[in-house]
């Protein structure tokens, strides 16, 4: 009888579990991604045709424009509709509704950022009926009808989220989170006041600074201890704190453009890869659009019908990023009589208030009162409760000018001459961005495109501004004619790699530029004499993982190393480094060597000095960058300190100090065996899903570890902030696109991970390996190489 019962027993539980894994496959079937069939879609006018290839990217083709858009907006919600709501959550302050109180503080930052109430009043003053409205409004109908009429994606299920439709807010919300993404300004300008007022002048010498003894204010700022650790605060979130969502920050990019001059075809040769935060999904949806009147194969980002890359056979262009200092931190004297007031321009003036509410998961709301000055949001009421007395407003471009940065791009979608292009060019106000672009007719052209502030004459916008007096005015907006550009250059062709640019009027343009080494690199190979390019040479110039910097910083290292290190296999070590060339292979432990102790050298003259937040803080700027070249040059640096070995200058002490110091993180890390310091072993790329921050969550969602070359400010700069090994890469190519107008359906490109974010599907990660092996793929877009490529075709009908 026994054994009956366990036999029973047993089928019963066999059955239970063949029943959950049949309910489980039924689940996860209802989340399946349709790409084949008939889908009735209310709004066209007429049938779509949409072809997926064998990348899941899918060409859409459409009788009209309108039609276009909504059906574009219909399958792009289709592989990504948890990316759309957590980027939407993120810059509208709504993440702690659905990931409990510890994202509350991200929630008090972007509703202190103020891009709620700016997107409600720039869609009131939108014109809802020109033509990049239309194609917005079209599109997101397309997203929320499927939302509306599919199961919600697996991770609403996991974190309860409800369905909410997506509206022209939101996507001009995004836009500022985009914006925002890019300025460095909340990382460098605390930390560079905070060496200037606690350190003093001196400590400033090595950060190549237009710096005035005085500072920008007549004294240093009163700010206290608590002001400070706001600041930190800030600086933290808008970095690391985003880094730990997996949503994609914009970093760097390069993209070139070379004349038919110095093409094996004789026609323009576009290359761009943007340098973006690495995440799973990928920031970039392909999709090529057609119409009667129109054609383009875009890059398109969440909520965004614009393609921000894209081309056709006429013309096509890439994106960097400008770097241009367009936020401005200012300390405010509040009326100790009247807290709601701030001294301006020699009288008190009131601020505005607004009050909002943060949901919270789990917990009751919390409730925000946000002040709004002359100057701009002050941002450190986020945390209210932790700052002393002195409230810091940020003048932000992106909130201060019309922006129509749809219109600019709708027209840039469509810009097939130089004429066109400029004149879209011209209309992006912020964030600043490198439009690079070329077309079939010969012409080639980079426009610096932002709206550029005039400042006041020796104002040094490094640093928090003083809000009482003239220096934080904001006197008006230069000409577009004053920005960096070049237009059919003689040299025959142009590259833009985040370095500082020069005006053609001679105007000084303050921002946040990266090395020049990376931009340098490119040029010197790009000028070599008799060189034709075509996209074979172009990928090798793409994937170069060469940097003159290394050379910058061991010049003056190695003579004193070589005087302090003084065992033999330290020795052997630091002669490997010593006729290291500067590549950063997987198979060379130099790299290694060399980014273990660029960190140790700044960890041992700085952190004490600065604090370990406002440090960490400093790590993750471009002023160090520039900082440590010059540092290791000036053996009279304060930062040095005094040697307590009567042996040894103060130099030389604290570089043998961070020369041990880093073989023994190494040694600690990796074990004695050096063979096993490869930098391959040492250098992984990641791609990170939101949930996957958690095992054991992270073997499902996430993407990787894969072993890569590349390193930081080399042009395959796959890379992350300087820090201790091992190094995760945190940010580098988004994606690699190589056109020839010659032949522009032989166009190149690579998605670092995959079209879909729908787990399971064939296209989640279906191209990480070939991206992380520097592979390309072709990107399809003449009609018998879309059809010789289908794999699936959905038709949606009229409703």
């Amino acid at each position: 009888m026994m054994k009956q019962l366990l036999k029973r027993g047993a089928v019963a539980l066999l059955v239970l579990v063949v029943l959950c894994f049949l309910a489980l496959g039924w689940y996860l079937h209802t989340k399946k991604v349709q790409r084949d069939g008939t889908v009735a879609l209310s709004g066209l006018s007429a049938a779509v045709q949409v072809t997926y290839d064998e990348r899941g990217v899918p060409h859409i083709q459409a009788q009209n424009q309108t039609d276009l858009y909504r059906a574009l907006g219909y399958v792009h919600a289709q592989d990504r509709l948890f990316q759309m709501e957590m980027v939407r959550r993120l810059a509208r302050g709504e993440l702690a509704e659905i990931l409990g109180p510890k994202l509350v503080d991200m929630d008090r930052l972007f509703r202190t950022l103020g891009l709620r109430a700016f997107a409600s009043d720039y869609v009131e003053k939108m014109d809802k009926n020109s033509p990049s409205s239309r194609a917005l409004i079209a599109y997101l109908d397309g997203v929320n009808q499927f939302q509306a009429s599919h199961p919600a994606p697996l991770e609403f299920d996991l974190l309860h989220i409800p369905k909410r439709p997506f509206t022209v807010e939101d996507t001009i919300a995004v836009s500022g989170y985009m914006a925002y993404s890019f300025a460095a300004a909340f990382r460098t300008e605390p930390a560079l006041t905070a060496i200037r007022d606690k350190l003093g002048a001196d400590y400033l010498k090595i950060f190549d600074l237009d710096w005035h003894p005085q500072g920008v204010v007549q004294q240093p700022l009163a700010l206290a201890s608590k002001d400070w650790s706001t600041l930190d605060k800030i600086a933290t979130l808008s970095q690391a704190g985003i880094e730990e969502l997996a949503i994609p920050q914009l970093e760097g990019s390069n993209a070139w453009v070379v004349s038919g001059t110095h093409t094996a075809s004789g026609k323009p040769l576009l290359a761009g890869d943007p340098h973006i935060a690495y995440s799973a999904p990928a920031v970039w949806y392909e999709a090529q659009l057609s119409a009667p009147d129109f054609e383009l194969y875009g890059h398109f980002q969440v909520l965004n019908p614009m393609a921000l890359l894209g081309h056709n056979q006429q013309f096509g262009w890439s994106l960097t990023m400008f770097q241009n200092d367009d936020i401005d931190l200012v300390a405010e004297k509040v009326n100790p009589e009247h807290p709601n007031q701030v001294w301006v321009h020699g009288q008190w003036v009131e601020m505005t208030t607004r009050e909002e509410l943060i949901q919270v998961k789990g917990m009751a709301p919390v409730k925000l009162s946000l002040r709004h000055s002359p100057h701009g949001p002050i941002i450190t009421d986020a945390f209210k409760d932790n700052y002393g007395d002195v409230p810091i407003a940020m003048w932000w471009a992106f909130l201060e000018t019309d922006n129509p940065v749809l219109d600019a791009f709708y027209e840039l979608n469509r810009a097939d001459t130089l004429t066109k292009a400029r004149q879209a060019a011209s209309k992006i106000g912020a964030p600043g961005l490198n439009v690079v672009w070329a077309n079939a007719k010969g012409d080639i052209a980079w426009w610096a495109s932002a709206k550029l502030v005039k400042r006041p004459a020796n104002v040094n916008p490094n640093f928090i501004l003083d809000g009482t007096s003239a220096d934080a005015d904001k006197t008006a907006f230069y000409d577009f004619a004053d920005n960096p550009h070049e237009e059919n250059p003689a040299r025959g062709f142009i590259v833009s790699a985040n370095f500082q640019p020069v005006s053609p009027t001679g105007i000084a343009i303050p921002g946040y530029y990266n090395l020049y080494d990376r931009g340098q690199r490119l040029i010197q190979l790009l000028g070599q004499p008799g060189m034709k390019w075509d996209t074979k040479n172009s990928q090798a110039l793409q994937l170069d993982v060469k940097t003159g910097y290394a050379d910058r910083v061991l010049k003056p290292l190695l003579p004193v190393l070589n005087q302090v290190i003084k065992s033999p296999e330290d020795g052997r070590l630091l002669d490997i480094l010593t006729k290291w060339d500067g590549n950063y292979q997987t198979n060379s432990i130099a790299p290694t060597l060399f980014a273990q102790l660029i960190y140790q050298i700044a960890h041992n003259t700085m952190a004490t000095r600065l604090g370990e937040v406002q440090f960490q803080n400093l790590l993750r700027t471009r002023a160090l960058d520039f900082a440590l070249p010059r540092l290791l040059d000036d053996p009279q640096s304060v930062w040095w300190g005094t040697s307590s070995d009567s042996h040894f200058d103060a130099r030389q002490s604290m570089l043998a100090g961070a020369w041990n110091d880093s073989m023994a993180h190494l040694r600690q890390t990796y074990g004695n065996d050096t063979t096993k310091w490869q930098w391959g072993l040492a250098h992984t790329l990641t791609h990170r899903h939101p949930l996957g921050q958690q095992p054991p969550l992270d073997k499902l969602f996430n993407i990787g570890p894969f072993s890569v070359p590349g390193g930081r400010e080399v042009p395959n700069n796959l890379s992350g902030p300087i820090g201790p090994a091992p190094w995760s890469v945190a940010y580098g190519p988004s994606t690699r696109r190589l056109i020839d107008f010659a032949d522009t359906t032989k166009a190149l490109g690579i998605n670092p991970v995959g079209q879909s974010g729908v787990l399971f599907d064939a296209h989640y990660n279906d191209q990480a390996k070939l991206f992380a092996a520097g592979e390309y793929v072709n990107e399809h877009t003449e009609k018998t190489d879309v059809a010789s490529h289908a794999r699936e075709h959905l038709v949606l009908q009229p409703h």
